[in-house]
């Protein structure tokens, strides 16, 4: 395998593909990317067996063929070059030589039938929406997922088609967060695709803030997603989700309505003085005033007040700090409405006059 290239040319599907490439592998050809140069194009593949990341580019190819080399390795090279250089790269006795101006690299190979490809994709069904709606429904969910929970299938967020509707929704056990498409969908029949962390965070890195239409390929195991140069490819996780609509709060009849700006800023302040493990807060709820209370192991103590509209006397409950901030930053609205029972039921934050972006929090006992 022999090609031309340029260095900015072929740095865009490097920085494209690295982020899927695990640091540390179970398999040596993983830490590797597949190269792939035919019919006038490279190809650069990087997989960790759940999640595949392909970029494309034209390239002066002299001599066709495939090969694997160290993934960061060749990333760190390529950024390291000045701008505007040519790199050829050669393939030759199991090495691969890059070649830059005066510069001179080279470094290990695997061969390409050790790599691990995805195997081709059964598409079911297709969905078409724009690139700032799909990235939209991840943003505002997303910081709810699990991270390494043994309930596998909350590491991951839930797609759920019905009934011409898509909802996305991600949930660690302590918080909830579900967020509705604004528009309907064309999909053949209900579906639920559970979609790993992993995959879900590099979906949302390719997508851009614009009306361009992203399509999503719906597979009985896979969903896939090309775009300008770019594949990718998840595996999904084979599991049932929680009912996550039994969570969400029913028939919460006291609800506090407050300022988003000066709720999040004043639950900001006092978070400096919680306890760092568990990151407690007390919110008091008198009048119409909110008291924001905040310890620590130290007896140190924030008290913030901010003024709020109740449609109750007084309550108090705690709160893990952080949960309630991530729900506050993923609203847009000036006004946020929090609705529960009592201290001892789960917390409705969302907009007070939609219900698109709706998240839900535990108590905490403090």
């Amino acid at each position: 395998m022999k090609f031309r290239i340029q260095r900015e040319v072929f740095l865009q599907p490097l920085s494209q593909v690295v982020g899927v490439v695990e640091r540390r592998q179970t398999l040596p050809v993983l830490a590797n990317f597949l190269l792939v140069a035919r019919d006038g194009t490279l190809s650069v593949t990087g997989t960790d067996m759940e999640v595949e990341l392909v970029g494309s580019v034209a390239a002066d190819i002299k001599q066709e063929g495939e090969i694997t080399v160290p993934a960061r390795k060749l990333v760190d090279i390529v950024k390291a070059l000045p701008d505007g250089a040519t790199i050829d790269l050669a393939v030759a006795d199991e090495k691969a030589t890059l070649l830059a101006g005066k510069s001179r690299y080279t470094l290990s190979t695997l061969p390409a039938a050790e790599f691990p490809a995805t195997d081709q994709v059964e598409t079911l069904d297709e969905v078409v929406l724009p690139e700032r709606s799909l990235k939209r429904l991840i943003d505002k969910t997303a910081f709810a997922m699990a991270n390494q929970d043994v309930r596998y299938y909350l590491n991951g967020m839930l797609f759920d088609f019905n009934g011409g509707r898509l909802r996305v929704v991600a949930t660690d056990g302590h918080r909830l967060a579900v967020c509705d498409y604004e528009d309907t969908v064309d999909v053949k029949g209900d579906r639920q695709l559970i979609v790993p962390r992993k995959g879900v965070l590099e979906l949302a890195r390719m997508m851009a803030d614009s009306d361009d239409e992203a399509t999503l390929a719906l597979g009985r195991s896979h969903v896939r997603l090309a775009k300008a140069g770019t594949r990718f490819t998840s595996k999904l996780i084979d599991g049932r989700f929680p009912d996550y609509e039994a969570v969400i709060p029913a028939g919460a009849d006291k609800q506090i309505l407050a300022d988003r700006a000066l709720f999040t800023d004043a639950l900001q302040r006092a978070a400096i003085l919680s306890n760092e493990k568990y990151k407690g807060v007390r919110l008091e709820a008198n009048g119409n005033m909110l008291k924001i209370i905040a310890h620590n192991p130290q007896h140190e103590e924030a008290v913030e007040e901010i003024e709020v509209e109740l449609n109750f006397d007084s309550l108090a409950v705690g709160f893990n700090v952080t949960y309630l901030l991530d729900a506050l930053m993923a609203l847009d609205t000036d006004q946020v409405s929090m609705e529960l029972k009592d201290p001892n039921s789960s917390c409705l934050v969302s907009a007070p006059d939609s219900d698109l972006n709706r998240h839900v929090v535990m108590p905490l006992k403090l």
